[in-house]
């Protein structure tokens, strides 16, 4: 089975343009792809993992990468998919989460010895003369097809700024761009930027001419990775501060039954002939198919160890069959202290100890974990964030509960 046949059997891809050219760079190794990230957040999330995964996939076989950060674009804003503008951020955010996400990416893709690349698009789109743009590439934009493109349909009724609508202009220009200076002759979106990434193809083509060989594909999800049923959501984060491995691991255990084979097809390693197999699980099995699923992409995030570690505290506290026995405790806002919670006085609340000293006490002998996690910091404070996600504390080796902040 070839690369490209791969990808269509995990699922993978909903659009192309060029298909049998695409198919023959991509099988021969010699595509330079982008995808890009805007930098809204200072955490890449579950969402991101399909982009992340095809990257790691395609540079196996030995196409190149380029990991473009939206410094540039994320001052305007994606309208696709939105309801309501973007918040506006600072200069100084976007750079910040630029770096965080270059962080996380190294853990999914390789950029030594020019294997891939990280290009910001501030460097060229922050700089770019508005007269001298327009002149460059206005003509080769038709409003009326803007108005048409799926991504301002939803918009136009509630208002769309003049702002986003720049933004198909922007996106395009990055292609553009990356053609001539890069090398980059493919561009991969989720399948709400059809339209956006048509209009990069179009502009290289009406600059360059027909030989321009510029190709786009898209996948079967959108840019927040919002095709896979309950699995992919903005809250659930890459970064360990914001949700800990042990959370991350219960995320993916905990997926719909109809939506667990899926995930297994288009996120992980696994063989295709395995996952055939895994597809005839019924029942009890697609509880198997949770574990392994939740396992190997913690793993990828997080590494082996944490991995392990996730499934050991799952397995111990689920493993007696005990998960619906366990004991839930509802916090209100009325119980935080400064935005968090004292570990002390969530251990009395649960009920797991009966004062603050039986807590400090438990804490300093190393009998209490969170999420899976040893404690050791006796003043530690949970921050409402995870209380909202909700967390489990254990004291000693058989007492549980699940603390949750509403």
């Amino acid at each position: 089975m070839t690369l490209y046949d791969e990808l269509v059997a995990r699922g993978l891809i909903a659009q192309v343009t060029n298909e049998e050219e695409i198919k023959n760079m991509i099988n021969a190794g010699k595509a330079t792809f982008y995808i890009g990230f805007d930098c809204t957040a200072d955490s890449l999330t579950a969402g991101h993992f399909m982009a992340l995964t095809l990257m790691k996939r395609l540079q196996q076989a030995g196409n190149k990468p380029i990991a473009l950060i939206g410094g540039g674009t994320t001052m305007i804003g994606d309208p696709s998919g939105r309801t309501d503008m973007r918040k506006m951020l600072t200069k100084e955010d976007i750079d910040h989460n630029a770096e965080c996400f270059k962080r996380q990416m190294e853990r999914f893709i390789d950029f030594s010895d020019g294997k891939a690349m990280m290009i910001n698009n501030a460097d060229w789109l922050l700089s770019l003369n508005y007269v001298e743009l327009l002149r460059e590439v206005g003509a080769c934009f038709s409003v009326n097809n803007m108005l048409r493109a799926e991504c301002y349909k939803q918009r136009m009724e509630k208002g769309l700024s003049f702002l986003e609508f720049n933004y198909m202009i922007m996106q395009s220009y990055d292609f553009y761009y990356l053609f001539q200076h890069y090398g980059c002759n493919m561009q991969f979106g989720g399948n709400d930027q059809w339209s956006n990434m048509l209009g990069g193809t179009e502009l290289i083509r009406r600059k360059l001419g027909k030989d321009a060989h510029a190709m786009t594909i898209t996948l079967l999800t959108d840019s927040n990775g919002n095709k896979m049923g309950k699995t992919a959501g903005n809250a659930v984060w890459l970064d360990p501060e914001k949700t800990t491995p042990y959370v991350f691991f219960q995320y993916w255990r905990n997926v719909d039954d109809a939506d667990v084979m899926k995930c297994i097809r288009m996120l992980t390693f696994l063989p295709l002939e395995q996952i055939e197999e895994m597809d005839t699980w019924k029942d009890a099995q697609l509880n198997t198919a949770k574990e392994i699923l939740a396992y190997e992409l913690t793993k990828m995030v997080h590494g082996e160890a944490e991995a392990e570690k996730a499934r050991s505290a799952a397995k111990a506290l689920f493993g007696a069959g005990n998960a619906s026995d366990m004991p839930v405790t509802e916090l209100t806002e009325a119980d935080l202290t400064d935005g968090g919670a004292d570990i002390k006085v969530l251990l009395v609340k649960a009920g797991l100890v009966k004062s603050n000293s039986e807590a400090r006490q438990n804490i300093t002998q190393g009998g209490v974990s969170l999420d899976g996690e040893k404690v050791s910091d006796v003043f530690l404070s949970v921050p409402a964030e995870k209380l909202r996600e909700g967390i489990l504390l254990k004291r000693g080796k058989k007492s549980f509960a699940k603390v949750i902040l509403k």
